[in-house]
């Protein structure tokens, strides 16, 4: 069964026409609606800079902020030490 959807998004003054998922269609519509805050916020903070520019200056906070939250939730050190202490513990019970 093909659950597809269209839908159009109005993104910075412009309409994309996309086809989703009926699952995915409450998140892309919340992904729009951040992008045209943080834009609206921009353009009223920096009025008359070049639309291309607020949008570059939007693309590079969710950038920044997608790359701390990746930062924040690496796990990758707490596995290795685990591994290091589970071989310790290991090579302890050998030796008994």
């Amino acid at each position: 069964m093909n659950d597809k959807i269209k839908i159009n998004l109005q993104i910075a003054d412009s309409n994309y026409p996309l086809t989703i998922s009926r699952e995915e269609e409450e998140i892309v519509r919340k992904a729009a609606k951040q992008v045209n805050v943080r834009l609206y916020a921009y353009r009223e903070r920096y009025k008359g800079l070049a639309p291309e520019k607020l949008i570059a200056m939007v693309a590079y906070q969710f950038s920044l902020e997608k790359l701390q939250w990746m930062q924040r939730n690496d796990t990758q050190p707490y596995k290795e030490k685990i591994r290091e202490l589970s071989d310790l513990l290991e090579e302890c019970f050998k030796e008994e």
